[in-house]
C-alpha cells in the first residue's frame, strides 16, 4: 500500500522549526480520554436503551458489552499508537495502511463536521444547561438577527466558551491540560456525589434492579429478537463510549507514548465503564425499568425522584459541567489532526506551524474555533454531525482492518505493544462495527448518503492540496 510521500529525513530548516512539547503525563492522558468521553450522553440515553431492552439485567449488561467491544478497538489502536506515536493518531494510521487519499478524507470529515460539529454541539449544550441555572442565558433572548442568522444569549455564551477554551490552549499545552483536568476531576466529584447520595439518602428501591419487567417482557423473546434488541440498544451505547480516540491525536505530546498511550486507552475506557454502570444502576434504583422508558431527560427526572424538584437545578449544573469538560478535551485534542495533515502538505500550510513561544499548533486551534463558531451560528451542527456518524464508525472499522494490513505489509516493524487477543478480538470488533455500519446504510440511507456526500466534497480539496504540495 502507498504511504505518504513526505520525506522522513528532516531538512536543516525543518529541524530549526519549533516543535510540540511532550508535556502530557499518563494521568493527563487518562483524564483527557475520560473527560472527552463523558459528556451529555449518560444523562440522556437511558430511554433509548431501556426501550429495546426493558429488563434491568439486560439494561446494565448492554453497557458492559459496549465497554468490552470498545476495549477490543482500543487494543488494536494501542498497537498502532505504539508503532506511530505521532500527532493525528488515527489519520496517521490510515495514511500508513491505505495511503494519503483515504487518510485525507478522514481528516477532512473530522474538520468539516466530525470535530467542529461536535464542538459546536457541546458548546451550545453546555450553554443551554447553564441557562437552566441562570435564566438570563436563554435561547429566547435574541441579541442580534442579521441575514437570517439569529444570535441569542445562549449562542453568545457558546461562542465565548469556544473562544475562551481555544485561547487557553493556544498559550500552552500545560494550561489546556490543566483546564481539562480540572473540569474532569470536578465532573468525577459531582457524579460521585450524585450516585453516593442517591444510594445513601435517595428515595429509591433496590427491588427495581431485580424485578421482572411487566408482562414478562423479553422473557419469551427468541435469540434473533434478543440479538436485534441488543443491536438497537448498542447504537446509543457506542456513542456514549465514543471519544477514546482523542488520546491518539495528541501522541506527539504524550510522555513515553509507546507505554502511556496503550495504558491510557485501556484504563480510561474501564473508568468510563465503571462511571456509566454506576449511573445507570442509580437510575434503576430510582425508578423501575418500565418508567425509565418514559423519560427523555432521565437524569433530571431521577434527581427529582431520588431527592426533590429542587435537585433538578443542581443536576443541570452537573450536566453543564460535564459537557464543558468534554468541550475542553475536544478543543485540546482535535486540532492535532489538521496539524498532521498540514505537515503532509494536505491542508492549510499555516495549520502545520507550531507557535515559537507557546509550542502549540496555534493556527490549527484558531481555524477550528472559527469553523466551529460558524457551525454554531448556522444551527445545523446536530444534523450534519448525524450525517457523518456513519463515516466515523466506518473509519474506526477501517483503522482496525489496517492493523491486519500492517501486520502483513510491515511484519518486522517495531511493535512495543502487540494487540491483545490478536487476531480474534480485533476481528470481532470489525464484524460488529461492520455489521452496524451496513445496518446504518440500509436503515438510514438518507443519512448515510448525506454523510458520504460531505466526505466526497473533500475530493477536489485533496487534489488541490496534493498539487500544491508537489509544486512546493
Amino acid at each position: 500500500m502507498a504511504t505518504t510521500t513526505v520525506s522522513t529525513t528532516p531538512s536543516l530548516a525543518a529541524e530549526s522549526r519549533p516543535t510540540l512539547v511532550r508535556g502530557l503525563s499518563l494521568l493527563d492522558t487518562v483524564l483527557l480520554l475520560v473527560g472527552g468521553v463523558i459528556g451529555s450522553s449518560i444523562f440522556l440515553t437511558a430511554k433509548d436503551i431501556a426501550g429495546p431492552l426493558p429488563h434491568p439485567v439486560l439494561f446494565l449488561l448492554v453497557w458492559v458489552l459496549g465497554a468490552v467491544i470498545s476495549l477490543f478497538a482500543c487494543f488494536a489502536f494501542s498497537e498502532l499508537a505504539a508503532m506511530f506515536p505521532h500527532s493525528g493518531g488515527q489519520y496517521v494510521y490510515m495514511r500508513e495502511a491505505y495511503g494519503d487519499f483515504p487518510a485525507f478524507l478522514y481528516g477532512w470529515m473530522m474538520f468539516a463536521v466530525g470535530n467542529c460539529g461536535a464542538i459546536a454541539a457541546l458548546a451550545v449544550g453546555a450553554a443551554a444547561y447553564l441557562g437552566a441555572i441562570v435564566p438570563t442565558i436563554s435561547q429566547q433572548h435574541v441579541v442580534l438577527s442579521l441575514a437570517g442568522v439569529t444570535l441569542t444569549r445562549a449562542h453568545l455564551v457558546a461562542l465565548l466558551m469556544i473562544a475562551g477554551v481555544t485561547g487557553i490552549n493556544i498559550v500552552g499545552l500545560r494550561p489546556g491540560a490543566l483546564l481539562q483536568n480540572a473540569a474532569t476531576w470536578a465532573k468525577f466529584c459531582a457524579i460521585a456525589a450524585f450516585v453516593v447520595l442517591g444510594f445513601a439518602v435517595g428515595k429509591g428501591d433496590w427491588h427495581h434492579l431485580t424485578a421482572s419487567p411487566p408482562n414478562g417482557l423479553m422473557m419469551g423473546a427468541s435469540s434473533t429478537q434478543l440479538l436485534s434488541a441488543f443491536g438497537v440498544a448498542l447504537i446509543a451505547v457506542f456513542w456514549a463510549y465514543d471519544g477514546w480516540v482523542y488520546v491518539t491525536w495528541v501522541s506527539d505530546e504524550v510522555k513515553e507514548p509507546r507505554r502511556n498511550l496503550p495504558l491510557a486507552m485501556v484504563v480510561g475506557t474501564l473508568i468510563v465503564a465503571v462511571v456509566y454502570i454506576a449511573m445507570n444502576t442509580a437510575y434503576l434504583y430510582a425508578m423501575p425499568i418500565g418508567e425509565i422508558t418514559q423519560h427523555e431527560t432521565i437524569a433530571h427526572d431521577v434527581a427529582i425522584a431520588l431527592f426533590s424538584p429542587a435537585a433538578a437545578t443542581w443536576l443541570s449544573a452537573l450536566i453543564a459541567l460535564s459537557i464543558f469538560g468534554a468541550l475542553a478535551c475536544a478543543i485540546l485534542a482535535c486540532p492535532r489532526i489538521y496539524y498532521a495533515m498540514a505537515l503532509d502538505g494536505l491542508f492549510f500550510r499555516r495549520m502545520g506551524e507550531v507557535h515559537p513561544k507557546w509550542r502549540t499548533p496555534a493556527f490549527a486551534l484558531i481555524g477550528q474555533a472559527i469553523w466551529a463558531s460558524i457551525l454554531t451560528l448556522s444551527g445545523r451542527y446536530d444534523q450534519l454531525y448525524t450525517y457523518v456518524m456513519f463515516g466515523m464508525i466506518l473509519s474506526y472499522t477501517l483503522t482496525v482492518v489496517g492493523l491486519f494490513i500492517l501486520r502483513r505489509t510491515r511484519p518486522d516493524a517495531p511493535r512495543p505493544y502487540r494487540c491483545t487477543g490478536y487476531p480474534w478480538l480485533p476481528a470481532i470488533y470489525v464484524l460488529v462495527a461492520g455489521a452496524w455500519t451496513l445496518n446504518t446504510v440500509f436503515t438510514r440511507p438518507k443519512e448515510a448518503l448525506a454523510g458520504m456526500a460531505i466526505i466526497l466534497v473533500g475530493v477536489p480539496h485533496y487534489w488541490y492540496w496534493k498539487r500544491t504540495a508537489k509544486r512546493s
